[in-house]
């Protein structure tokens, strides 16, 4: 049999690909590492990893192999926390991962509340984009992802949490709406590859990628500074609807109108948690307090913007 050791040095390897990094995150040496990944081979009989690639990737019989390992470890940790339960010595972590346009104004929004309704955990709680997050749920690394919809994938528990309208940003146009063709006259400010609301934009607004004019060169999920770039240069950018703004700002927010489209355009925002998890409860009661937060029943009609264009 593999020892707990071997499978974590091999599911830490699988992941940094490469005995130098996943050795420094297992605090071992790296020869130490290597011989007990080495063993671990001898021992099933097959190599988990292509030593010829650099980096290191996954044989077919290692592409089988991580994922059992993953549940294996899974497992292995539950039964350290119900010896601490025994004990009376266990906080159950929960770990949330949640996409930056989101966590921007959902942690201030419901982090208190999380801890006076669902009192005796620990939150853990990370900003990651889409496509991390979703690699985060695969490794078992975090406990649930809220991010914008929609997904589907059978290995993982989808949760509907709220729908928001998603607002044009600028204050060159006045009244309360603006159409997509002002905003074609308009400079799009976008957030860097990799955010969803970038690509809602691209995908409702009809931009190409090849033509954006990239005349400020801006990388990262920042969206307070877009919007004081829009204040300074003109343009405009789009804002989800419970971003937190103060009254003079809040006036720049336009609904957007496709002509001849009475539907204002909208993210559809999801939890994604394990299908089995003992955690189950807890991150129950959290998402329940997002439904509740971020409801409404006086809404616009609206068209849900694909993330992935």
């Amino acid at each position: 049999m593999l020892s707990i050791q071997q499978m974590q040095y091999i599911l830490s390897l699988s992941e940094h690909k490469q005995f130098q990094k996943a050795s420094e995150s297992c605090f071992v040496t790296q020869p130490t590492l290597s011989m007990q990944v080495k063993k671990a081979e001898d021992f099933l009989g097959y190599p988990i990893f292509d030593r010829s690639r650099s980096p290191l990737e996954l044989t077919i019989f290692g592409e089988e192999l991580i994922p059992v390992i993953r549940e294996i470890l899974s497992e292995n940790d539950k039964i350290g926390s119900i010896a601490k339960k025994m004990k009376g010595e266990f906080k159950e972590q929960i770990r949330i991962g949640i996409i930056p346009t989101i966590a921007a104004y959902m942690v201030l929004d419901l982090f208190k509340i999380w801890r006076e309704k669902v009192p005796g955990i620990q939150l853990v709680i990370e900003e990651q984009r889409t496509e991390e997050l979703l690699d985060s749920m695969e490794r078992k690394a975090l406990d649930v992802a809220i991010l914008a919809g929609p997904h589907n994938d059978a290995k993982v528990r989808t949760i509907p949490l709220y729908t928001e309208e998603i607002f044009a940003y600028t204050p060159t146009i006045e009244g309360e709406s603006i159409s997509t063709e002002q905003l074609a006259d308009l400079h799009p400010w976008l957030l860097s590859k990799g955010n969803c609301l970038r690509t809602q934009m691209i995908s409702f607004c009809q931009l190409k990628e090849e033509n954006i004019v990239h005349s400020w060169n801006y990388e990262g999920g920042n969206l307070e500074l877009l919007m004081k770039m829009v204040e300074q240069d003109g343009g405009y950018s789009l804002v989800p609807e419970f971003y937190h703004l103060n009254d003079n700002n809040r006036s720049y927010l336009k609904h957007i109108h496709a002509s001849g489209n009475i539907l204002v355009p909208a993210r559809e925002v999801i939890a994604l948690l394990p299908n089995r998890s003992i955690k189950r409860n807890f991150i129950e009661s959290l998402l329940r307090e997002v439904q509740h937060f971020y409801n409404r029943s006086d809404r616009q009609a609206m068209q849900i913007i694909d993330w992935k264009g």
